[in-house]
């Protein structure tokens, strides 16, 4: 049977969509399927009576996402559009907030650390610096630190940099727990990013970037794919009651839902899938009728709430001081971050119950948020975000040492590196895998975002 198109791909997030981009700009026909009914999954934003609420992402950064920039650029996003955050992150600690978290006068001003914390902060500093040149956050299991786990890593400094940096940054921006989740693609990650005073925002929401990259492409949302198979000519997708053929299939999504998806993959295929394990995410928008947000001694969007603080939110973001435009003029609007150790007790509960249960221990960093409470939107992502298992790093090598085949992988999983920067990435690297293997060549423009295993 001759193929329907060269390449099907499964999942409209961003790594997807870069995939497909990048394919249909080789001249193959690519047709992307989605099954929510919007395209941009864990960078998806939807608009309500005036308020742009990120159900995803929260934040890019002008340093660490050369991928991801030079995508903007092509797609002739104005640096405008992608303006500075304009405030920085702030700790709770002792009943207060602690501006200057990811900031470099953190070792000066404590950023809601002790002073002999501090000290050790300056020497975990300094001991990435010396070592940086070994930290590549596209091989995460090259790194100096192999396997070692978060909490293993801040063992070697003062309590505080755990229960005061580290877990709050990994709980809030990654869903992660310390005991479980390897150290290196963090210290990757933030070596890379730099400060947060330099973190930027799309004034639009955050599915700039996936609307973008959808508006040249063939999408079909609304259409689960429930199996896919290789064949002597490809792959087969098969759509309840319709059957897709193609020359190659790309699986951009989460490396569960991958495995449920390919019918048979190779043993590598196979063993790194299982190892890349998610966790879910929980969070809480909430529309205000006044500009709410935490008090801190400096502008700061987010306050992160360690756990040895709170046990049910892990941070509280206030999107209109992100940018502006994201509530209505004289509104507000909140996100609330639940623990990730809160989350599975809740990922299934009536919507009430989150949104009582939240707010309910923001009201410690918001007291006025009940009476300016005025609608909220829960937004639950079972498979929130990859989290690199110290197995995940084992097997990726071979994983990324593997052949081209008939059906590929996109996502930030494949990175390891939870981020847009990950999918974009990781898209581009299984649009070059399809081009070696159908004999097509990347534009010459795109071979610079180009991951090479």
């Amino acid at each position: 049977m001759t193929p329907q198109l060269d390449v099907a791909v499964v999942g409209a997030g961003v790594a997807g969509l870069t995939t497909a981009h990048e394919l249909r700009r080789a001249g193959l026909t690519v047709r992307v399927y989605e099954e929510q009914p919007h395209v941009g999954g864990r960078m998806h934003s939807f608009r309500h009576d005036g308020w742009t609420v990120d159900t995803g992402a929260e934040q890019i950064s002008p340093h660490g996402y050369r991928a991801t920039w030079e995508l903007l650029d092509r797609l002739g996003v104005p640096r405008g559009d992608v303006p500075r955050i304009g405030a920085g992150v702030a700790t709770w600690r002792a009943g207060r907030a602690h501006p200057g978290v990811a900031d470099r006068r953190a070792v000066l001003t404590g950023a809601g650390l002790s002073p002999p914390a501090r000290a050790d902060l300056a020497r975990m500093l300094a001991w990435a610096a010396r070592r940086r040149a070994g930290f590549d956050g596209d091989r995460p299991e090259r790194t100096p630190l192999g396997t070692a786990t978060v909490a293993e890593f801040a063992a070697r400094y003062h309590r505080d940099v755990h229960d005061y940096l580290l877990q709050p940054l990994c709980g809030a921006f990654f869903g992660w727990d310390t005991a479980r989740s390897t150290a290196a693609p963090l210290v990757s990650l933030l070596l890379a990013v730099g400060p947060a005073a330099g973190w930027r925002t799309c004034r639009d929401g955050m599915d700039l970037l996936a609307r973008r990259l959808a508006g040249g492409l063939d999408v079909v949302t609304g259409r689960a794919v429930h199996r896919v198979a290789t064949g002597r000519d490809g792959a087969r997708l098969h759509l309840g009651d319709e059957t897709v053929t193609a020359r190659a299939a790309v699986l951009a999504v989460p490396a569960p839902v991958a495995a449920r998806l390919h019918a048979a993959p190779a043993p590598e295929e196979a063993a790194y899938l299982a190892a890349c394990a998610f966790t879910p995410v929980l969070k809480v928008s909430c529309l205000l009728d006044r500009p709410l947000a935490p008090a801190c001694g400096r502008p700061a969007y987010i306050l992160l709430t360690p756990r040895a603080e709170d046990r049910v939110l892990s941070c509280v973001i206030a999107d209109h001081v992100k940018h502006p435009g994201r509530a209505p003029a004289g509104k507000g609007l909140l996100t609330l971050m639940a623990d990730p150790r809160t989350v599975p007790g809740l990922l299934r509960a009536p919507h009430t119950e989150v949104v009582g249960r939240l707010t309910a221990a923001a009201r410690r960093y918001v007291p006025d948020l009940p009476s300016a409470g005025r609608q909220y939107f829960v937004h639950a992502f079972t498979h929130g975000l990859p989290e690199a298992s110290a197995r995940a790093l084992r097997l990726r090598p071979a994983f990324m040492a593997r052949g081209p085949r008939p059906v590929e992988y996109a996502g930030d999983w494949v990175m390891l590196r939870p981020s847009s920067e990950g999918a974009v990435r990781s898209g581009a690297l299984a649009a070059s895998r399809v081009l070696a293997r159908l004999g097509r060549r990347i534009p010459r423009d795109e071979e610079s975002i180009r991951e090479t295993a």
